[in-house]
């Protein structure tokens, strides 16, 4: 299970092991976190060869790589480390924020404790992972709808055969841009967006539009009885049509474009080179 975890409002891409029951942790978001370097990858390749120079250490080995969405899109084989390979690494790392990320690792990991006994909780982390990033009531209240309507319309993709990760993404690919115009990867470049969650930065209206294609995606493919990806991509480009079309009458009734280049980054900061 692929999540983002919030240290100091900066986002970490993990995955949730079911089988070991551990967090795995992108390692290079952790060195963008903790270094501010401008090109994390770089200061990371780095980094192992200056520790298995000094320690003989080799720090990929007490790595696991896994795939996660990447900046294009696409999901990407990234090296990645449970909380004990990832406390070795932060001991290489020079950082004023290595304690207070101690401290972040062991919340994460009781936090996940208490949510798989009460699932409840993991709502009300997101909410307030949302709140903490200012979002409105309003908008975090319809982000959770359709995110609803979202499970729902990928609980029936499984149903029907629809292989997960790539045939998933081609098929959501699909209902995006027959209802905005765009393909989810030129909406995040509208959006100067790269690891960020596109949904995170949609507007309200954005939100309720793809909310209305994934839920009427859903309903032509259950009344069409769908079947595997190739019935499935035709009952999303009709549910994005429906989407398209409630679209164009809003943007004529109000002469606004539904679909915008606004999003919630911070203010972009001066991050410090690696030396």
């Amino acid at each position: 299970m692929s999540n983002i975890k919030l240290f100091e409002n900066q986002k970490i891409r993990t995955h949730w092991d079911d089988t070991s029951e551990e967090w795995y942790f992108s390692v290079i978001d952790v060195v963008e976190v903790l270094t501010d370097s401008i090109n994390p990858r770089d200061y990371w390749f780095k980094m192992k060869q200056r520790v298995q120079l000094e320690d003989g250490i080799e720090l990929s080995t007490i790595c696991r790589q896994l795939k996660m969405l990447a900046p294009d899109g696409k999901m990407r084989l990234t090296d990645c480390a449970n909380v004990q390979s990832l406390l070795r690494i932060i001991q290489s790392i020079p950082s004023p924020k290595a304690e207070p990320f101690k401290q972040w690792l062991a919340k994460v990991g009781y936090e996940r404790i208490k949510e798989t006994i009460d699932p409840v909780q993991s709502i009300d982390r997101a909410r307030e992972n949302w709140q903490k990033l200012g979002r409105s009531e309003k908008w975090i209240q319809q982000r959770m709808t359709g995110q609803e309507t979202r499970n729902k319309l990928t609980d029936y993709w499984k149903e029907a055969g629809v292989e997960e990760n790539q045939q998933f993404a081609a098929l959501t690919n699909i209902i995006h841009q027959e209802w905005t115009g765009l393909t989810v990867k030129e909406h995040k470049n509208l959006k100067n967006l790269k690891t960020q969650n596109l949904r995170d930065h949609m507007s309200e209206a954005e939100l309720i539009f793809t909310a209305l294609a994934e839920l009427s995606t859903r309903q032509i493919a259950e009344s069409e009885q769908a079947k595997g990806f190739v019935d499935n991509a035709k009952a999303s480009k009709k549910g994005g049509s429906i989407a398209k079309d409630a679209r164009k009458a809003l943007e004529t009734k109000t002469g606004k474009s539904v679909v915008t280049g606004e999003n919630f980054l911070p203010p972009a900061k001066q991050k410090n080179r690696l030396e």
